[in-house]
Order: structure tokens, then sequence, then C-alpha cells
């Protein structure tokens, strides 16, 4: 039998994939609000890897990625989709043109991978609560990212791969920080 261990905290994460580039410093504030004090951000993505959205979103799309300084347990986590549901329902009525002005994608990072939140199931999310699943979009393996059938092409890209490696690596120091001891045998 296994026994039950803590598990550290975890460094949340959101993707905001958009069709107004004024609509951002509002969908930052609210996440500020609701997730604490950004500690790094890419610079805005064109996101050109499917249409998938075009219907709802418009053809003219761009993805930011936001990190988020304070560590939280990943406990509940699904609140984080719930959250940002509500944001992005908000928004709808915001812009003129477009039904969906605002696509967010929270997550979170641990040592090694990447979490994303979804509202829709398939085979490779595993049910989390309040209607919400949970996927590993990509892994860390010998300092690389490695990815799988379903990782968005977009997270692949080096702007993305240089942004999620950058997150780790404070998402590490963060952890040493809090335990330096217990945290550099698992190294």
């Amino acid at each position: 039998m296994g026994n039950v261990r803590p598990f550290n905290p975890v460094k949340p994460f959101a993707g905001v994939l958009f069709s107004d580039e004024q609509l951002v410093p509002l969908v930052r504030e609210q996440l500020v609000t609701l997730f604490g004090p950004i500690d790094d951000q890419t610079g805005l993505l064109k996101f050109e890897s499917t249409d998938y959205y075009s219907e709802e979103m418009g053809d003219a799309l761009d993805r930011i990625f936001f990190s988020f300084e304070n560590l939280v347990t990943a406990d509940s986590l699904e609140s984080m989709k719930l959250e940002t549901n509500r944001i992005e329902s908000e928004l709808a009525f915001v812009s003129k043109g477009v039904t969906r002005p605002v696509n967010l994608d929270p997550g979170y990072i641990e040592q090694s991978k990447v979490i994303l939140f979804s509202t829709k199931n398939f085979y490779h999310r595993a049910y989390i609560g309040s209607g919400i699943f949970a996927e590993v979009t990509m892994h860390f393996k010998k300092n690389g990212n490695q990815f799988f059938p379903w990782t968005y092409p977009d997270y692949q890209s080096p702007a993305s791969q240089k942004f999620f490696d950058r997150m780790r690596r404070t998402y590490r120091e963060q952890l040493e920080s809090r335990n330096p001891t217990d945290q550099k045998s698992k190294a």
C-alpha cells in the first residue's frame, strides 16, 4: 500500500486568447484580482495554428500568457476554470462583432507537467469536479518539453515554450526557497 504524502503547491497561469487587444488590461486586472500578482507574461503571440475559434471570436486572434506569483494548493483548482468562465461571460457583452471576444485557459505548472482545465470531456481528460476536467498538456523530461497528440499547437511554439521554461524555473526557485533541504534532494 502506498503512503499518502503531501503534494507541493502549484503555480497557476492563464492563457488568454482574444480578438480585441483593448480587452487585455481589463482581463489582466480581473485575473490579478482572482489569482494575485502576475510575475511573468509573454508579449502578444499571433494565434495562427487553427481556425477553430474563428466563428465565435473572429479571424485575427492573439494570445498572451500570464504566470501568477502566488503558489496555491492543487485541491479544488476547478474553481479557476469556473472563475475564468465567469469573466468570459461578462466580457461577451463588451465587444461588438464577435460573440466571444476572450477565451481564458487557466492551468498550473508543477515539477513535471503542465495541467490545463476544460469544460469539455475527452479520453485524455479527467473529471475533477464542478463540471471541470483536467488534462496533462505537456510534461518536462531532461530539461525539455514533451508534447502529446492533444497538446495545442500554440502551446508548442518557441515563444510559448520560453514562457513555460521561465515559469518552471521560477516555480522551482519558489519551492526551494520554501524548503531548501527537501527540494535539493528531489532535483
